[in-house]
């Protein structure tokens, strides 16, 4: 991917405007070319006459004198200064729509160096493809555009180069949680996935960027007492993992541990799941997916902070081996679970995972990731993530890290109320508690593996993460990378 700024048009080839509504007695269109100045009345009729709306999503193409292609892209209400998310996505609509060309230039509303970064990620986002596993028809798939141009008066500006390789990062890093996400589960699962990241890890640069990587097999974990970990993968022919990946700089400012559910396949063990949607399971490693991406894209920013991700990698099958409801499971750190549902199981490796996690000295705090409940579906629906929480400081700084990378993100409680419901009469909890609130449910059992002077975030991604409608913005169907952007960003911020 190449991602330039340039003051000035350069090209004549296609050029990307945005096209917004205002409304009043009389609703009329808005051509919003940034800094660019485009003879708008013939334009405005002709879109007029085509039906054109400017609301989100909407791209309409058509070939002028002066460019090969001229394309609008919905930006809906007319405003004076447009929010970066809208610009980010009505730059992802955009690209989405002009694949099988390989460059294209935008001329946007840039109110700020942070509008043009915004349009920057969003054309580079929406320039996804995923074609992997395509066969015959592979030669059917359009190439993504490849060349991005964003014409901008800031582009002579000292920190035009940044937004530009900042935006590749995002990009790379993105498309790899996706295509993670989207693999399979014949090909990605425990042993697999974690091969997947030593090599990673390899590519962008190993121990000379600061990374290193560390994977326990089964016969580790069982012998240092992972028991969530090894209850959950028992069922499974392949057996599970734990990745620990760490970005150490050299003068680290803060140091935080993220802990993402990797579940390569959930079938929903011996509580077998409906067989209508199971095949979405496979992105129930989204959450490991994020935070293995995220701190390899922390690392290649080169950010002064330092990272210790770990993703607990599993399988949750149906065998003579697996879990049966009533089991007990000793946890690494030594607290007993009755394990009553099975399909209950992203905790019981999250709760392993947090408590190693926890281990490492001077955390200024602790994400945990994982596309976790159902109830979070039901509760916030497939476009916004929750968050939960042990300290409102860190919260509000990742929510606003959220906003601002234009990520859903939405603050849930942990009513005291409901953790009674997750006492056993024969462990010491139990993996499921009250059905109502039962996204709620699941964070508090996750808050039992956290010390509470610890600041910790738990982020449930469980509709967000796998988009099974039709895309949208820079959004495409599948595997959606969620997270991730909002990690770097608080990251980022953290540094600063």
């Amino acid at each position: 991917m190449k991602v330039t700024l340039a003051d000035g048009l350069a090209s004549k080839g296609i050029l990307v405007v945005g096209l917004a509504f205002e409304q009043g007695k009389k609703a009329s269109l808005v051509i919003e070319s940034g800094d660019l100045a485009l003879d708008t009345k013939p334009l405005l009729a002709m879109l007029k006459t085509m039906g054109a709306t400017g609301k989100p999503d909407e791209v309409i193409k058509v070939p002028t004198a002066g460019f090969q292609l001229l394309v609008f892209t919905g930006l809906g209400k007319a405003s004076r200064k447009y929010a970066h998310e809208v610009l980010r996505r009505c730059a992802g609509a955009a690209t989405r729509s002009l694949a099988g060309n390989e460059a294209v230039a935008y001329s946007l509303p840039t109110s700020d160096l942070h509008s043009v970064a915004a349009i920057a990620e969003g054309a580079v986002l929406g320039s996804y493809l995923f074609e992997e596993f395509k066969g015959k028809t592979k030669g059917d798939q359009k190439s993504p555009v490849t060349s991005i141009t964003i014409h901008t008066s800031f582009a002579k500006s000292p920190e035009a180069k940044s937004i530009s390789s900042r935006a590749i990062i995002i990009g790379e890093y993105t498309s790899m949680v996706r295509d993670l996400v989207n693999t399979p589960p014949s090909h990605l699962h425990p042993v697999s996935f974690a091969e997947t990241m030593k090599k990673a890890v390899a590519k962008a640069g190993g121990e000379k960027a600061g990374l290193k990587i560390s994977i326990l097999n089964e016969k580790q974990l069982k012998a240092q007492g992972f028991g969530g970990i090894i209850g959950v993968g028992q069922g499974s022919a392949v057996p599970p993992r734990l990745i620990h990946i760490s970005y150490v700089p050299k003068k680290a400012k803060r140091k935080f541990a993220l802990v993402g559910k990797g579940i390569t396949f959930d079938t929903g063990g011996l509580n077998l799941k409906p067989g209508p949607g199971m095949e979405a399971m496979k992105s129930d490693m989204g959450g490991a997916a994020a935070i293995c991406a995220a701190t390899l894209a922390i690392a290649a920013l080169k950010l002064p902070i330092a990272i210790h991700a770990w993703a607990p990698l599993a399988e949750n099958m149906v065998s003579d081996t697996a879990t049966r409801p009533g089991d007990i499971h000793t946890m690494y750190g030594g607290k007993t679970v009755e394990v009553l549902n099975p399909d209950a199981e992203g905790r019981l490796i999250l709760a392993d995972a947090l408590v190693k996690a926890c281990e490492e000295k001077d955390l200024d705090g602790i994400i945990d990731v994982a596309t976790l409940t159902g109830a979070q579906v039901i509760a916030l629906g497939t476009r916004t993530s929750a968050v939960m929480t042990n300290n409102d400081e860190i919260s509000q700084q990742f929510l606003t890290a959220a906003q601002e990378s234009g990520e859903s993100f939405w603050p849930m409680p942990l009513p005291e109320d409901l953790r009674a419901s997750l006492d056993s009469p024969v462990a010491d909890l139990a993996n499921i508690g009250e059905k109502m609130g039962g996204m709620l449910v699941a964070g508090l059992f996750l808050r039992e593996f956290v010390p509470s002077q610890l600041p910790w975030i738990h982020l449930d991604i469980a509709g967000p993460a796998y988009n099974e409608t039709g895309a949208f913005g820079y959004t495409p169907k599948g595997g959606t990378g969620i997270a991730m952007r909002s990690l770097i960003r608080f990251v980022e911020n953290a540094a600063n």
